[in-house]
């Protein structure tokens, strides 16, 4: 039994009727562009084949009965009544996407949900935005109601922001809304425009989960979040038509970042650099040049590891060996740090003998067993039945 089956038949086992509708939603790896969501830069993710499935069907009242497959938990509350919770914590994300809806003027109905994912959770790939993505989704369809996919990312990204209270750019969000099949998506966050961007032939996506996590709320991202901010109002007194990291260019930064504390001012580097680098990695996969791609991600970690700060041992152990095994072209961290997930490019004939020289490697350095993913570049969230 597919997925899609599978959590048709469990909500039908549980509420004794049949689902109206399975709503999905995809994680995403981003391939490079990391900390430049949220100033205002350019980010260049894929949505992966990992997803987030609500069976759903609309009830007659205001409740919203929701039954977590993975948790193996049954959360209530009332459309009337959204409060945030400190049991049942997974429920926190659709009762924020739930009040950003009707703070949005959307009429929603009461809904019973199934939900099942396979996006490892905490581990850099948003899981937490697939939740959100779908969920939006799921409630849209069962009120009968319309909403541009744009304008669901950015409901979704709101949900996190002030529901949840994770202070996380619209990337996340916005991939999972609007992916596209066998490519990855050029966006700039300011102000949202975007373009498909092939990825290489005969090339494959990897990612490697290296079973560490962190949280993201109680971590020093919004710390990091802090200091890019303090690195803005310092510029500005300089060069006054910076709004953003974005707008501060490598130049700028060397004639004036003696202005920045120590540490702000690397922070700083890293954003200023990165950006620089989707634009060139944007380049190179049009122009076709998959090694010039992998360099720039090579280039990517090390920004992320001794500038920003937000690497881990095993992230860079995870890394390392990725580099040395067969048919790599690039490695880095992904996400937001601190735990969680690499990304690779490699040759596609040779991604079998890849996965298991770095499976074996990192096992027999750490203990740990990595869940390793092999990828295409999926398509975005929609209802799948």
């Amino acid at each position: 039994m597919d997925r899609v089956a599978a959590v048709r038949s469990a909500f039908a086992e549980r509420f004794r009727r049949p689902a109206e509708h399975v709503a999905r939603a995809p994680g995403r790896v981003n391939l490079i562009g990391e900390h430049t969501d949220y100033n205002e830069g350019f980010v260049l993710p894929m949505a992966i084949e990992r997803d987030v499935l609500i069976a759903c069907a609309a009830r007659t009242d205001r409740d919203v009965v929701l039954h977590s497959l993975d948790f193996h938990e049954t959360a209530t509350f009332s459309l009337g009544k959204i409060e945030r919770v400190t049991q049942h914590t997974w429920s926190n994300y659709v009762r924020g996407v739930a009040r950003e809806l009707q703070a949005a003027g959307v009429a929603l109905r009461g809904i019973d949900a199934v939900l099942q994912g396979n996006v490892p959770i905490g581990a850099g790939l948003s899981s937490s935005a697939a939740f959100e993505v779908a969920t939006a989704l799921a409630f849209l369809a069962t009120s009968q109601a319309e909403m541009d996919r744009v304008q669901v990312a950015l409901l979704a990204q709101r949900a996190e922001n002030r529901f949840v209270g994770m202070q996380c750019g619209i990337m996340d969000q916005f991939i999972s809304a609007l992916g596209q099949a066998g490519h990855a998506l050029f966006i700039d966050t300011r102000d949202l425009s975007h373009r498909p961007v092939p990825l290489p032939a005969a090339t494959r996506v990897v990612i490697g989960d290296t079973m560490t996590r962190r949280g993201l709320v109680s971590s020093a991202y919004n710390e990091r979040r802090r200091q890019c901010e303090e690195a803005v109002r310092i510029l500005q007194g300089v060069l006054p038509g910076v709004r953003a990291l974005r707008d501060v260019t490598p130049e700028d930064l060397a004639r004036y970042g003696d202005l920045l504390p120590p540490l702000v001012r690397k922070r700083a580097a890293h954003v200023v650099s990165e950006d620089a680098r989707v634009l060139a990695a944007v380049r190179a996969l049009e122009e076709g040049q998959a090694a010039e791609f992998g360099r720039l991600m090579d280039a990517s970690h090390a920004s992320l590891r001794d500038d920003y700060e937000v690497s881990s041992p095993q992230l860079d152990l995870m890394v390392e060996l990725a580099r040395q095994a067969p048919g790599c072209l690039g490695a880095r961290m992904t996400g937001a740090g601190f735990g969680g997930a690499t990304v690779s490019l490699v040759r596609e004939g040779e991604v079998s003998a890849f996965v298991a020289q770095v499976a074996g490697a990192y096992e027999a350095r750490t203990g740990l067993k990595p869940e390793i993913t092999v990828t295409a570049a999926a398509a975005g969230a929609g209802i799948v039945a």
